[in-house]
């Protein structure tokens, strides 16, 4: 942002903005005068020509102002209600951190806050200290310094960072990471005022969303321009929007259908654990069954935060890829009138067989009825499959991508009465690796499935 500077005296020149301050400050300056100038009403005769001054009996006929009793009276009376500012200070004061989350994720605007005085925005960043963007021409404007933190009001604008000014020629820019709405400019991320692009498709995000028994989590949602038509839930959230996403990440912000909201649930390092319906040995030592729980965190946590703040629409899904298809299809049996759809891409069917002898998802739909639900899978990869130890899972082979798995379970869903193209779709695409690469060029075939 080589055009966005903080207005400041250069040693050559003077910068016109500052130009206009100094004059300012100097006409203040030279009155010695503590009392504010009184405005010139011109002459006694000028003021008692203009101004009818009303005689004692005409006082004595105004309304009556009531005794001194009266009067008393108003010392009863409460103070008027601190402002949305006021109070927010105050909290913030009183707990940074609870005040902070609580903002960020029960008010309709998140932060920056919507206040009577204009937009808050808070930090307890001792890096910054200015904050700048549209509502100033990225000129620039101090932060103030309070316990613990540093804050703002700005007025009504699109974007706007932090920003700490090193000398004449250097400023360091950062995006507020605690913005509601928010996105990437070419010079990286970028904050923005929710009611300023609320017309546009954007991302919000919602933080430390989670359970006592699963960990909390950063929220994240693609909000279409218009009024949303489906809503589907995607696991690995931080990789589903980003331009800086492992792989590029699945860049659902470019194929994402109009009238789609889409909800990323970060991962976290218990991933396996939450991703999985039984434990297995792959990492090594045996790891996962969280699945219920994560499930729950979903059904009880994070749709009712999305329903408060957008509502739900009648179509509702859930997708991901690897673990993450496992626990999406796992959802298909467990949640199944919670959704009207699940995607599974190169989905780890094979889970509980890898290194162990548990029940896989193969088995699980296999022992199951047919649930009422609509079904997507698919994988890249090829090769030989085969069950060489018995277990009955085809995973012995030298396939990749999970191809074998997903080709036993396409088997058993068609025997268990689903019909393909109507309630079940399998993609198969020939050497595709498994990343978030391969996902993002063909994530559109799972969503054109959902929306039909």
């Amino acid at each position: 942002m080589d055009t966005m500077k903080i207005c400041r005296t250069h040693p050559t020149r003077t910068e016109p903005a500052c130009t206009i301050l100094a004059l300012c400050l100097v006409l203040v300056s030279c009155s010695s005068d503590p009392d504010p100038p009184v405005q010139d009403m011109g002459t006694q005769e000028d003021v008692s020509s203009s101004v009818d001054f009303s005689t004692q009996d005409d006082l004595s006929t105004s309304e009556d102002l009531g005794t001194s009793e009266d009067l008393s009276d108003l010392e009863d009376l409460p103070d008027p209600d601190p402002s949305v500012l006021d109070q927010t200070l105050d909290a913030l004061r009183q707990d940074f951190e609870a005040e902070r989350l609580r903002i960020a994720n029960e008010t309709e605007s998140g932060w920056p806050l919507a206040t009577e005085q204009g937009y808050l925005v808070v930090t307890d960043s001792t890096e910054f200290t200015h904050i700048a963007g549209d509502f100033d021409g990225w000129q620039g404007q101090a932060l103030t310094q309070d316990t613990g933190f540093r804050w703002a009001v700005i007025s009504e604008g699109r974007a706007y960072k932090f920003l700490r000014i090193q000398d004449e020629t250097q400023s360091n820019w950062a995006a507020d990471i605690w913005s509601r709405a928010y996105g990437w400019d070419e010079n990286g991320p970028i904050s923005y005022l929710r009611s300023s692009i609320a017309s546009e498709a954007h991302r919000e995000r919602f933080f430390q969303i989670g359970t006592q028994t699963v960990s909390r989590r950063t929220v994240r949602v693609w909000v279409p321009s218009g009024e949303p038509t489906a809503l589907i839930y995607a696991h690995d959230g931080q990789n589903l929007f980003e331009p800086d996403a492992i792989n590029g990440g699945w860049r659902l912000n470019e194929s994402a259908p109009e009238g789609l909201m889409i909800v990323g649930v970060d991962n976290t390092p218990e991933r396996f654990q939450d991703y999985t319906h039984t434990t297995d040995n792959a990492t090594g030592s045996s790891v996962g069954g969280g699945a219920d729980a994560y499930l729950a965190m979903i059904k009880d946590q994070v749709r009712p935060l999305i329903a408060q703040h957008y509502g739900e629409p009648a179509k509702v899904g859930m997708m991901g890829s690897s673990l993450g298809g496992l626990v999406s299809l796992y959802a298909a049996l467990t949640q199944t009138s919670d959704y009207d759809f699940v995607a599974s891409l190169s989905g780890t069917a094979g889970w509980g067989s890898i290194d162990a002898q548990n029940q896989t998802i193969i088995d699980l739909f296999e022992a199951a009825a047919k649930p009422e639900i609509r079904i997507y899978i698919d994988s890249g990869g090829f090769g030989d499959c085969a069950d060489s130890d018995g277990d009955g899972i085809e995973d012995d082979g030298d396939g990749t991508d999970n191809y074998c798995e997903n080709k036993q379970l396409e088997a058993v869903l068609l025997n268990k009465g689903f019909v393909a193209g109507v309630d079940f779709w399998h993609w198969h695409e020939p050497g595709a690796p498994h990343n978030e690469s391969a996902w993002a060029d063909r994530v559109f075939r799972p969503l054109a499935a959902f929306l039909e």
